[in-house]
């Protein structure tokens, strides 16, 4: 299979283009910096480094009418809450004009599929704890918003010209290659080095947290599967954590580590409060294609350490 995909070179493009190589597939890699990606694969046929920027619908058709991939995984966007309102301008010129320009050259190349890598910031606050893939969608951050006219621009696509897009609703992915300081990787980082980190806020936030492997295996199982009844699928550990659990969790894994959490709601960057969440219901993406995650939070923060660890 010769899949295209966008945002290659990010953190969780890097994760698909390892396993999509290592199973036998050929990945065209497309993104504004391929550094590591390049020189990991610098030997590998299947590794086609194509650079290149979203945002300019002639360098996107042209790898798309170059290569002609079966099927493109769409990672590349300006990611998280506090990015997106830091420059709210340039989060919908990448994520939505971007994503108008991947599925417009699709057309022109006649690719048949599209998974797009969205987020639970479509659904804006949880109207429970648990959610599936029905509950509303109000988002209220430029990032969610951007996300969710994705979606809405996707069925477009699908209605008028064919092109099944697929929209994967992942849930703050973490693994040692996150770029973000964002918990948990702020806490695991701190606890492994021997640093005290204090969180001001956020004590009993309930977030579902996914490890990196678990979302990578479930992309391509989604990838894979012949012909999808739905369009959107969500896929996380289908389990919620608070602040409080992870750090014990983390205390129980480095009895060491000196991490403590205070009260109220979960502030980005300390300022912007983050909306009710909890966990992301997955039966449907069990159901459709098998996604069964490995790891839950627990599991998840023990792999970290063990990457971080066997490869500082």
């Amino acid at each position: 299979m010769k899949v295209l995909i966008t945002g290659a070179g990010g953190f969780l493009g890097r994760a698909l283009t390892r396993l999509l190589i290592a199973r036998g597939d050929a990945v065209i890699a497309f993104d504004t910096a391929l550094g590591v990606l390049a020189a990991e694969f610098a030997e590998d046929e299947r590794f086609v480094p194509c650079p290149g920027d979203i945002t300019d619908m002639a360098n996107v058709a042209q790898a798309m009418l170059t290569y002609r991939p079966v099927a493109v995984i769409h990672c590349a966007a300006i990611v998280g809450v506090a990015s997106s309102l830091g420059s709210p301008t340039l989060v919908m010129r990448v994520n939505v004009e971007g994503s108008l320009n991947v599925m417009e050259a699709m057309r022109l190349a006649g690719t048949p599929r599209l998974l797009h890598i969205s987020s639970e910031e479509v659904y804006g606050p949880f109207l429970a704890d648990v959610i599936d893939e029905t509950h509303p969608l109000d988002p209220i951050m430029p990032y969610g918003i951007s996300k969710a006219a994705v979606e809405r621009l996707g069925r477009t696509y699908r209605a008028l010209h064919g092109i099944e897009v697929i929209h994967l609703r992942t849930s703050w992915v973490f693994g040692t290659e996150l770029p973000r300081n964002r918990i948990p990787k702020n806490l695991l980082d701190a606890a492994i080095a021997g640093v005290p980190l204090h969180l001001s806020c956020g004590a009993q936030t309930a977030i579902d947290h996914t490890y990196i492997d678990d979302f990578a295996c479930g992309a391509l199982q989604a990838l894979d599967l012949p012909r999808h009844p739905y369009d959107v699928y969500n896929l996380s550990s289908g389990r919620s954590a608070t602040l409080t659990e992870i750090i014990g969790h983390i205390r129980e894994l480095i009895p060491q580590a000196d991490l403590s959490v205070g009260p109220g709601a979960y502030r980005f960057n300390d300022q912007v409060e983050a909306v009710r969440k909890g966990a992301l219901d997955i039966g449907r993406a069990r159901e459709t294609f098998g996604f069964n995650p490995a790891f839950d939070i627990r599991a998840g923060l023990h792999a970290y350490i063990d990457a971080k660890r066997a490869r500082p």
